[in-house]
């Protein structure tokens, strides 16, 4: 494990050499949470103002590659993969409900000492941020969320079934359960995703660890991890913006509008052409969004 100052200078130099959609993406620090081991790293100069990056289901930090080497150049990045995805920990029993990440994040705040971040979170993770800021007290300076999952009723048709029989599918195949996991993630995006970063998106759950991990998140996921802030959104006193691939098949812009009309002073950012994974839909239009939206804040 290298150093921070090693690691600092690796971030660095990723963030300037290596192309946007380069696999080299690469989590090196590790961070043990109550739900098993959280791989992280930080992008960017220590000393600038602190961004916290949330990815969501079945996603990992890598979606946000492109942005977080953006925003790199003004502020201080941390990516993180939440337990359960990407290169952290995946384990039997391990719990990865949106009750546990919420947890796991306010906890990863304190460890790395930041006190009011802004935040940018995406899909699950903005559950994430929003269940950590209302129930556990994480400040935020500001928050804007991605197309997330904040209002019922959420999960589609083959969410709902994976749910009520993870254990069926989880023992599919190895082929037949990479094919799944392949067009279920393709259908995340609206223009479509090249072979390369679809690659990348679904390896974390090919192998046999994986496929039942994969199934392990959808079989807690549970819409009373909304429901219990979705009365609490009036009570959000920070900047936000909520931002909308207007092209999402998975959450329909309109749930975009309306959770900005339940956080008072929120702005709502429609992004034309991208589907639900705008990150890899439009990355430029996300990222210009973000900026002007950290700028207008206070260091």
């Amino acid at each position: 494990m290298p150093t921070d100052a090693e690691t600092d200078i690796d971030a660095e130099t990723h963030i300037y050499a290596e192309p946007a959609a380069d696999a080299g993406w690469k989590l090196t620090r590790t961070f043990t949470s109550t739900s098993g081991d959280v791989r992280w790293d930080r992008l960017g100069e220590p000393g600038r103002p602190p961004v916290v990056l949330l990815h969501g289901t079945p996603f990992s930090s890598y979606v946000w590659r492109a942005v977080a080497c953006s925003l790199a150049r003004d502020h201080e990045v941390y990516v993180w993969d939440m337990p359960g995805y990407g290169t952290s920990e995946k384990a039997t029993g391990q719990d990865v409900s949106l009750a546990a990440q919420g947890r796991v994040f306010t906890d990863l705040l304190g460890h790395w000492g930041l006190q009011e971040p802004l935040v940018a979170a995406h899909d699950f993770g903005g559950a994430v941020a929003l269940r950590a800021h209302l129930l556990h007290g994480a400040r935020y300076r500001a928050l804007a969320l991605v197309d997330p999952v904040a209002l019922a009723p959420w999960g589609s048709p083959f969410f709902r079934l994976v749910g009520e029989h993870a254990d069926v599918f989880e023992r599919l195949p190895p082929a037949l359960h990479g094919a799944l996991v392949r067009e279920y993630v393709t259908s995340a995006s609206s223009p479509g995703l090249h072979p390369a970063v679809l690659d990348r998106l679904v390896e974390p759950w090919l192998d046999g660890t994986g496929q039942a991990a994969f199934y392990r998140q959808i079989a807690q996921a549970d819409q009373r991890y909304t429901d219990e802030i979705q009365g609490r959104y009036a009570d959000i006193g920070i900047p936000t913006l909520v931002c909308w691939g207007e092209d999402d098949t998975w959450i329909p812009v309109a749930k975009g509008r309306e959770l900005a009309s339940l956080v008072p002073g929120a702005r709502f950012e429609p992004i034309a052409g991208a589907g639900h994974l705008v990150q890899e839909d439009a990355p430029a239009q996300l990222t210009a969004a973000l900026i002007a939206f950290l700028q207008r804040q206070p260091h």
